[in-house]
């Protein structure tokens, strides 16, 4: 299962996760109010979820319920992003 980046990031934005991710799949655009993992490239080593900050990240079995959406906000923020580069070429 991957990880999942949920509510308490919002507005903070602290990149101490994506410092430590070893495959390079947190993301985010300079206008998202937050930051991104993607699911089809996350290992779940868990290290950003060590490094997160204000404890916003948990792994997808583990978000807490009320926080639930996040896990679908995340595969939707990469499926736009692909969409987007499809459109480009």
């Amino acid at each position: 299962m991957t990880y999942v980046i949920t509510q308490p990031c919002v507005g903070v934005k602290n990149a101490s996760c994506v410092d430590v991710c070893p495959v390079d799949c947190i993301h985010a655009d300079d206008d998202d109010e937050q930051f991104f993992i993607n699911p089809q490239e996350c290992i779940d080593c868990g290290a950003c979820e060590a490094a997160c900050p204000v404890n916003a990240i948990f792994e997808e079995g583990s978000v807490p319920r009320r926080w639930k959406p996040f896990i679908q906000l995340n595969a939707e923020y990469f499926l736009k992003q692909r969409q987007a580069k499809k459109k480009r070429k």
